[in-house]
């Protein structure tokens, strides 16, 4: 090792800690030189014996680690050190330094939960925090622990605060290494960008900025491949002519991988990077950085159960490791899409991905690992207990998990697979004829923007590039199109089953069990979603008339998703696959948009309804159920409360608030109440008038028991008796229980009438022959000693041929008119 590294510097502490301890956590900022020192150094020390495994988060890092290290050997890689990666070994017998990427040491740990024949395992740039990683850090910490004390573990990370993880490892010693940098100037924009700006134009015009006012290679810092393509069209022709335009994404051939690592030969370079290029990777001869600020992260809804990609701000962490970049080799300049003003908005730290990622891969480990739940394991960031909950549901749904939550011989199968469950499942179900399906799925869309949604169309394309090519407008990426060729090829050989002969929906439905489509009715291209989502297409679309479809691809749009990528699937193949999930079910349900009851029988999978036929003979306890969701619907005005129900309330009422034991029944007493006391006498009720033809004042009565009901007549009885024996009801919703009645019906009366044990004054409403109001009093005989004449000498002249005595108190009472002559 001519070339003098920081990291340097801090190896003997660090071999001493391991030595010491067994276990350690290293932080060196990127540039420190760590990925392809330490293990040598580890090698060199004789610190472990058998393998060590270095786990890196991106294949193109693997290989360059471990060509690198080869070289500093003078060794061609495969011999010493050498790398596993999807698809790609390059190991031997001799072998003692493993650069693998993240998920095959998961594979590694659970076919071999000892890891014979291994020594050493180090995380590498662990502060990314991918799933993975985290996965992989939880299981050797337990196997450590249960099987292999003397496995040594060395977690290394660019920016990560280090002492929670020394925490979970034991209290691990921490080693620090201070790191080498340039200085690099900042420059950020005078103004923000207009809101609707696109990014690759802002991106391009930042560039050529960058390339007028400096020297050396140019870094650009973009979400995605989309954005590097359209970027670097652009860039194309705007750039002086010694510029070299150079992209690097993770599914780019390695060959041109490798020209963008490598140093320019002649003129400037310009290399147009996804985070791929933030810490594991070393570029050289770079000393300008031009940062959009954007990172495209995985998100997962656990309310629709979809994950998709989605762009974002970058974190002030991951800005401050970009700029690091123009900082490696000599002093370098940092060119921001933002101003500084913003930088202040921005998060400090992105969202571990075990935050917001699918969680299926993992319970599908754990499960494989034997743990039920997630607290069985030490992660540094637990997952979310929603989430992974959600995750366990689909594989049960799978097969993948029994209903104890164990693990299958399926789920076991679909784990040594390289395939999200869902495609896993998908591939082990249908054979080898689904692999080009399942490849096509994990990649992005081969079919430019536009294409229709047909998946058979991109699988044709897949079969036939050229034929495809001569019929169909829509162009396909050829490099998309030959990765998704030779990973089905290698798909294919991996399934042992036999092919089932299915169509391309018939697949799609074993995947995505909860994404098929059933049409809503309408002339708008709508679908509701057996997993209970809606989902929409364009009309133009050729699949817009389909009834059923599968729905593999959508945009993630939490309410009605629009659909990406989708095939048709007959109804006989839908049965043929799921008969043992179609089921009839009886509905007896309130309509709130028809306001009456609804009984219909129907045949359903999920969410979708396949057939629908009336239901004649449900059961009166049913209706009467969904009568009474009729009642929460409308409210209780839309029952028929008769004045005499009014008043029975009332009545109730006013007890209750002096203090009696009686039930509740104000609107919200009422209602809480609604199945106790309204359900029986719902039978037959069906419809909203129906509802309102009610007359309430039985079901309230029989709310109340003998003894309540006899308290309540003594109390506040229903009825005030009239001299001439007639019945009253007396109104008790007011200040005080009143009554309505003829004035003439009173004569002779000298005391005020009262109500009740309590002898609560009644409220007089004196009423005229013609039943209208001419007096209301809380004091008959002061009525009749001082009003009383001038009502008469009113009401004698409007109604004559009444009695209208000058003392009413020696008069009877009445209700006839005199009698002639």
């Amino acid at each position: 090792m001519a070339d003098t590294l920081p990291i340097d510097a801090a190896l003997p502490e660090l071999t001493a800690a391991l030595r010491r301890a067994g276990r350690a956590v290293l932080q060196a900022p990127p540039g420190a030189g760590k990925t392809t020192r330490v293990p040598l150094a580890l090698l060199d020390a004789g610190l472990f014996a058998g393998k060590l495994v270095m786990l890196e988060p991106r294949r193109l890092a693997a290989r360059a680690a471990a060509e690198r290290m080869a070289e500093t050997l003078g060794e061609p890689v495969g011999r010493t050190v050498g790398y596993r990666i999807r698809g790609e070994t390059r190991t031997s017998s001799e072998t003692r330094i493993a650069v693998v990427t993240e998920g095959i040491l998961t594979r590694m740990i659970q076919s071999d939960p000892s890891l014979d024949g291994i020594g050493a395992v180090v995380f590498d740039e662990f502060h990314e925090r991918s799933l993975n990683a985290d996965l992989g850090l939880a299981l050797t910490w337990e196997l450590r622990g249960a099987l292999r004390d003397d496995l040594l573990l060395l977690v290394m990370s660019a920016t990560l605060d280090a002492e929670p993880v020394a925490a979970m490892m034991g209290d691990a010693p921490v080693v620090t290494s201070q790191g080498r940098a340039f200085p690099v100037e900042t420059r950020w924009l005078d103004r923000p960008l207009a809101p609707r700006a696109r990014l690759p134009e802002a991106v391009a015009g930042l560039v050529e900025r960058a390339v007028a006012e400096t020297e050396g290679g140019v870094l650009v810092f973009l979400p995605g491949e989309g954005e590097i393509r359209r970027t670097e069209t652009l860039l194309k022709g705007r750039l002086p002519a010694d510029c070299t335009l150079r992209p690097l994404y993770g599914a780019m051939e390695f060959a041109a991988q490798r020209a963008a690592i490598a140093p320019a030969q002649e003129g400037r370079k310009v290399v147009l990077a996804t985070a791929i290029a933030e810490t594991s990777l070393t570029i050289q001869d770079i000393r300008v950085v031009v940062d959009a600020g954007r990172a495209r992260r995985a998100r997962f809804d656990p309310n629709s159960g979809m994950s998709r990609l989605v762009t974002e701000k970058v974190s002030r962490a991951e800005a401050e490791q970009r700029r690091g970049r123009a900082g490696r080799v000599a002093p370098g300049v940092c060119f921001r899409l933002w101003t500084k003003g913003e930088e202040g908005a921005l998060p400090g730290f992105a969202p571990a991905e075990i935050e917001t990622a699918d969680l299926t891969g993992l319970a599908l480990e754990l499960a494989l690992w034997g743990a039920r739940g997630t607290d069985d394991l030490a992660f540094l960031t637990p997952p979310n207990p929603g989430a992974f909950a959600e995750a366990r549901t689909l594989l049960t749904e799978l097969g993948a998990l029994d209903a104890a939550g164990a693990i299958t011989d399926h789920g076991r199968a679909l784990a040594a697979l390289p395939l999200h469950p869902r495609l896993g499942h998908m591939l082990l179900r249908a054979g080898p004829s689904a692999a080009p399906l399942a490849a096509l799925l994990e990649e992005r869309d081969p079919l430019s923007r536009g294409a229709p949604v047909d998946l058979a169309l991109r699988l044709r394309a897949i079969a036939d590039p050229r034929a495809y090519a001569d019929r169909h407008p829509w162009p396909a990426d050829r490099g998309v199109i030959e990765r998704i060729r030779a990973e089905a090829k290698r798909l294919a050989r991996m399934v042992k089953t036999p092919d089932a002969g299915l169509e391309p929906g018939e697949m799609a439905a074993l995947a995505y069990p909860d994404r098929v489509g059933l049409r809503r009715k309408g002339e708008t291209p709508r679908w509701v979603l057996s997993g209970g989502k809606g989902a929409m297409m364009d009309e133009a679309d050729p699949l817009a008339g389909a009834r059923l479809i599968v729905v593999p691809n959508l945009d993630g749009d939490t309410r009605e998703a629009r659909i990406r990528q989708a095939a048709t699937i007959s109804e006989a193949g839908l049965r043929a696959l799921y008969a043992d999930q179609i089921h009839w079910r009886e509905v007896c349900d309130w309509s709130k948009r028809d306001r009456r009851v609804v009984t219909r029988r129907q045949e359903v999978f999920g969410a979708l309804v396949l057939d629908d036929r009336t239901w004649p003979d449900a059961p009166p306890e049913a209706v009467a159920r969904a009568a009474a969701d009729g009642v929460r619907d409308l409210g209780l005005d839309a029952l028929g409360f008769s004045p005499a129900a009014r008043r029975f309330r009332a009545r109730v009422e006013l007890l209750r608030g002096q203090g009696a034991d009686l039930p509740d029944m104000s609107d919200a007493g009422l209602m809480a109440r609604l199945d106790d006391w309204l359900l029986p006498h719902l039978a037959g009720r069906k419809s909203a008038a129906d509802l309102a033809a009610l007359d309430l004042l039985e079901p309230l009565r029989q709310s109340l028991s003998w003894e309540q009901m006899q308290l309540l007549d003594r109390l506040a009885p229903a009825h005030f008796t009239t001299p001439l024996g007639r019945k009253v009801p007396i109104d008790y919703s007011g200040a005080a229980p009143g009554i309505e009645l003829r004035l003439q019906e009173l004569f002779g009366v000298t005391e005020h009438p009262t109500v009740g044990p309590r002898r609560l004054p009644l409220r007089l409403t004196l009423l005229s022959p013609a039943g209208k109001p001419v007096q209301v009093t809380m004091d008959l005989p002061g009525f009749w000693a001082s009003s009383y004449a001038d009502v008469r000498k009113d009401m004698r002249g409007r109604y004559p041929k009444h009695p209208w005595p000058e003392d009413p108190t020696q008069a009877d009472p009445t209700l006839r008119a005199k009698r002639r002559g």
